[in-house]
């Protein structure tokens, strides 16, 4: 009985967590199903993501810390949106007014909310790192899996090198969480790779949703290639990586007063 109690927790605080990216799919779903006047559906999804920033902030569901956290992946993400949609790895096919280089803005919203997930999971579920790597291999590792989704287009692609080195350096690494008043830990590595086989999931819901749209999906809807879990497993990790060292680095500064 204990056991389904801190289960039913356990989804009830990433329900939670996942308040953002949730509001994203039913977005996505209602603008396919009731088109919105006055502006082409890019357009009213980007100001529905803009309005739910805003009430995550104003309602405190998010602090102003986190926002800056998320500004940064809807920055990086955008760049890395811009560049795929360039090499035609997806495409925006829908009309729109704010739009750069084909990329609609909206789309940036969808990697801030991974990082809102990671934010608010961190701190709902009082999250510790163990073993946790140093900087100087950390922030290197992951600006060379960031860079690689640009690179391999025109050199080879290093993926799984870059995920056998993930392995190695997280080895003995793991994450503790708290539900309840217990605390349990796994290892930081299958943390990824379930975050990043859900994102996956996420991404079929998404693109049957019409969020963008792959080469192999121009004619009817099919389900994205699984081969794509192991590029969100290693956008994750970037995540995860950048989220660790910024909260790090916050509780490294000495608190004033």
């Amino acid at each position: 009985m204990r056991a389904l109690k801190q289960l039913v927790r356990f989804g009830w605080q990433h329900a939670l967590s996942c308040l953002f990216p949730v509001v994203i799919f039913v977005s996505l779903a209602i603008t396919q199903i009731l088109p919105l006047p006055f502006l082409p559906r890019y357009d009213w999804l980007l100001i529905i993501c803009l309005l739910m920033q805003w009430a995550m902030v104003h309602f405190g569901l998010e602090t102003r810390d986190e926002l800056k956290v998320i500004t940064l992946f809807h920055l990086i993400g955008l760049t890395l949106e811009i560049f795929k949609v360039h090499m035609g790895s997806w495409s925006y096919p829908e009309e729109g007014y704010f739009k750069i280089l084909g990329v609609p803005l909206y789309s940036g919203f969808m990697y801030a909310s991974v990082a809102s997930y990671l934010c608010q999971a961190w701190r709902r579920f009082s999250v510790v790192l163990v073993k946790w790597p140093p900087f100087v291999i950390v922030v290197p590792l992951a600006a060379a899996i960031y860079l690689n989704f640009f690179t391999h287009h025109y050199w080879i692609d290093v993926r799984w090198w870059l995920t056998g080195i993930v392995l190695f350096v997280f080895w003995q690494s793991w994450v503790t969480y708290e539900v309840g008043s217990t605390r349990y830990r796994m290892p930081l590595a299958i943390a990824f790779v379930l975050i990043g086989f859900f994102i996956w999931i996420a991404e079929n819901i998404a693109t049957f949703f019409g969020a963008w749209e792959y080469p192999g999906q121009t004619e009817a809807w099919s389900l994205v290639h699984v081969g794509k879990v192991s590029s969100w497993l290693l956008l994750v990790i970037v995540s995860f990586l950048i989220v660790a060292t910024l909260k790090q680095v916050k509780e490294q500064i000495p608190k004033r007063g």
